[in-house]
């Protein structure tokens, strides 16, 4: 009778353990759609070498942004939209609905990609493809445990995406030393950079990205003082699983570009992935494309489902339909009117201008008793680190906002 308390616990320790790395890889292959590779393929040729350092740069901001979210909302159990209204009330009603209106984007976008990559594997219709990927997506939230469901489709398919990449970064060669160099000193100078870096932040832990996991976490009732350092541990992970397909992804299309190259305009990291192994190389950015598309259809409407519970009690009671309606919705906006590929790399950049608002509140939740207890300390280290990369994201968003229009053109 006594070992049956102990399997329990056994058991629990495992579901737990599913669900935190389940956040990581929410939040990290939410970041991985189809404007991640985008706006990789563009920067990469663009700025060539010299994209190392924002890539550099902004993993440190994205974990001095994402240790800070989680950390207050996994110590105080509310989701973002509670952490803002009790700031200020009606501030976490704002970001809910800019972060509502950003998933929305940004997932009409991978349902686009999914049906591409789809359609790069088997050659079919690609709005049909895209159908097909929407409602693959819709059967996850069916199910009957959909939160353990999610959290292994992300595993799987995150893992699959950087196997692949780095077999295409190993056949590319791209010249590794001449990146390392320019990840600290850039030959055209820092602040040709500061629009990129913003793009990337914002892909990464921008908008809706930067609360996935964290609101994973509430959902699994990971919470509370005693697992602060679990929670700390999966925040890292998710953007440090987010940086290394970053960086191989970059180096396999940089060796492509450094090898004189000209990326297709129509579609910069499939021409990347071909001109590196040829038809293989296509099918590869194929499985890319979907794995990257699909994991982010997920995470985009569980997230942006989140933020709606504020919005009344039905949304509370009728998630995974709110779920649901929103990949609904998404899959018909794309099969009726499309979606042109550089409104992926603008969304990114948007999501970067909501970010110092979003990372701003947290911070001043952090140091509100009021919302967080009297009995809570804060980290100074990671405090400083958040206010570092509070000051960073609004400088070069602010900085990046006479360039994002042209990023249309």
């Amino acid at each position: 009778m006594s070992e049956l308390p102990n399997a329990a616990m056994v058991a629990a320790r495992r579901t737990s353990l599913s669900a935190l790395i389940g956040a990581a890889f929410i939040m990290a292959t939410s970041a991985i759609g189809p404007g991640f590779l985008t706006q990789t393929a563009v920067f990469t040729q663009q700025f060539k070498a010299d994209f190392a350092f924002a890539i550099l740069a902004s993993i440190i901001l994205d974990i001095g942004a994402q240790m800070n979210t989680w950390r207050v909302i996994g110590y105080t159990g509310l989701r973002g939209q509670d952490i803002g209204n009790r700031v200020l009330p009606g501030l976490g009603t704002v970001i809910a609905v800019l972060i509502v209106i950003g998933g929305l984007a940004f997932n009409i976008g991978n349902i686009a990609g999914a049906g591409l990559g789809l359609n790069v594997l088997f050659g079919l219709d690609v709005k049909w493809m895209a159908a097909v990927s929407g409602v693959i997506g819709i059967l996850i939230f069916l199910a009957k445990n959909a939160g353990p469901v999610m959290d292994r489709f992300a595993q799987i398919l995150g893992a699959l995406m950087i196997l692949v990449v780095l077999y295409v970064m190993l056949t590319s060669h791209p010249p590794v030393g001449q990146a390392i160099v320019s990840s600290v000193s850039p030959s055209m100078g820092y602040n040709a950079l500061m629009l990129p870096m913003i793009t990337l932040i914002g892909g990464t832990v921008g908008g809706y990205i930067m609360f996935a996991g964290g609101h994973r976490l509430v959902d699994a009732g990971i919470t509370g003082k005693e697992n602060l350092g679990r929670i700390a541990r999966a925040s890292l992970t998710g953007v440090l699983i987010t940086g290394l397909m970053r960086i191989i992804l970059f180096l396999a299309i940089l060796g492509v570009v450094a090898a004189g190259h000209t990326l297709a305009k129509s579609n910069p990291p499939a021409s990347a992935f071909q001109f590196a192994l040829g038809d293989l190389g296509y099918k590869f950015f194929g499985i890319v494309l979907w794995s990257a598309s699909i994991t982010s259809v997920v995470g985009a409407a569980y997230t942006s489902a989140s933020f709606l519970r504020g919005f009344g009690r039905w949304f509370r009671d009728h998630q995974a339909a709110t779920i649901i309606g929103f990949i609904v919705f998404s899959t018909l906006v794309f099969i009726l009117y499309g979606q042109p590929v550089k409104v992926l790399v603008v969304v990114g950049s948007l999501n970067g201008l909501i970010l110092p608002l979003t990372l701003l509140t947290m911070l001043i939740a952090a140091a509100n008793k009021r919302i967080m207890g009297a009995d809570y300390r804060h980290p100074v280290w990671l405090y400083v680190f958040g206010v570092i990369a509070l000051i960073a994201t609004a400088y070069a968003g602010i900085s990046s906002l006479g360039n994002i229009a042209s990023l249309l053109h």
